[in-house]
């Protein structure tokens, strides 16, 4: 995928708070009028962990959550108010736009659990960012990814 032909990877790592979870994603998207995002992969080294199942689905829940934040999710301002008071007008992901999302749990000799909680939040934040920094060949960097800051970026550059 060369830099600018609307399709992008990109990667995030992080240790959640210095002291928990290591995760790394890698996000998939495709750009045209939207942000597509295709398939997230994620290996997270969660130390000891008790229940695998329940790990993935904290670290797949983070995906999605963050996935929303970052394409969607902002308070609409009309007149002197919020304007976006329901479901109905603050935008989310809908179940349509969840991508393919696989996890990896790293085998860890470490006999101490770390928290999974929140840990895929921020390096899947920064990997839609670099992904969709790789298929427009410009950055964006304001959240959510809109079309409008899509736009700006591309003629800004």
């Amino acid at each position: 995928m060369p830099a600018g032909s609307g399709c992008g990877r990109g990667i995030g790592f992080a240790r959640y708070k210095n002291r928990a979870a290591y995760a790394a994603v890698i996000a998939e998207v495709e750009v045209d009028e939207d942000i597509q995002l295709l398939k997230v992969w994620c290996a997270a080294d969660a130390g000891l962990v008790i229940t695998p199942d329940g790990a993935i689905n904290q670290l797949e829940g983070g995906i999605i959550q963050s996935a929303s934040w970052v394409l969607k999710e902002q308070v609409q301002l009309e007149g002197a108010g919020i304007s976006s008071l329901n479901w109905e007008t603050y935008p989310v992901l809908r179940f349509s736009e969840v991508p393919e999302v696989f996890v990896e749990l790293v085998n860890s000799d470490s006999d101490v659990p770390l928290g999974v909680g929140e840990a895929t939040a921020g390096p899947t934040a920064a990997a839609i960012g670099n992904a969709v920094a790789h298929a427009l060949d410009a950055r964006l960097r304001d959240l959510p990814l809109t079309r409008d800051r899509m736009m700006a970026a591309l003629l800004a550059e």
